[in-house]
């Protein structure tokens, strides 16, 4: 079975290894994470064609006898305050993702922190009030350092949410706003029971009806 070491104290915690346990699927993974990436993209950027911009649409001056090369009007792209050529507009970025594979990759970067032992749980119980040095503490004595994300219940766990969000180099979500592009991103990952719990739930395969 699965387990992951208690932050700042001994101890271990059993993982369902049906979540825990599974393999690494490159091909999903990078799926899902472009998936969530564009996403989150707002897709509002907007940039006016020669055809919008506000200027005249008259010949910059006659075809011949200036001396100069031959122009057009004035909002062609190549002068300045003209219109963009191939200008981007508003569009939406979502890219489909089948359930059944979301669930997979997220199963995948869990496990994939597992084997890596980067994964380690966080008791809420320790915190009752706010202690950041606690937390560096354990922290500091828990893998290699970088970018760590600690992911807690969206209840009952304020003050250990204040004694980790001040940290450096690492950030806290709830753990309904979390996805497997933030898990994957992150050298080391925390979670609390009640985050080990959330996300075991919504990881697991749902069972087959047998006839």
């Amino acid at each position: 079975m699965a387990k992951a070491p208690y932050l700042g104290k001994k101890g271990t915690v059993d993982l369902d290894d049906a979540v825990f346990g599974e393999d690494f699927h490159m091909p999903l993974v990078h799926e899902t994470v472009r998936a969530e990436l564009n996403a989150r993209r707002r897709g509002t950027q907007s940039t006016k064609t020669r055809g919008e911009v506000n200027m005249t649409g008259a010949k910059a001056f006659r075809q011949k006898g200036t001396g100069r090369a031959r122009a057009g009007a004035l909002s062609s792209p190549q002068r300045v305050g003209g219109g963009v050529a191939f200008a981007p507009k508003p569009r939406h970025y979502t890219v489909k993702v089948n359930r059944k594979a979301r669930r997979r990759a997220l199963r995948a970067v869990l496990s994939e922190h597992v084997r890596r032992g980067s994964l380690a749980v966080v008791d809420p119980s320790d915190y009752d009030t706010p202690a950041a040095k606690r937390a560096a503490e354990g922290l500091a004595a828990f893998g290699d350092p970088g970018r760590t994300l600690v992911v807690l219940g969206r209840e009952g766990e304020d003050t250990c949410v204040r004694s980790f969000r001040n940290l450096r180099d690492v950030e806290v979500r709830a753990q309904d706003q979390v996805g497997v592009a933030d898990i994957i991103g992150a050298q080391r990952l925390v979670l609390s029971p009640a985050a080990v719990e959330y996300l075991t739930t919504i990881a697991r395969a749902p069972e087959r009806a047998t006839a």
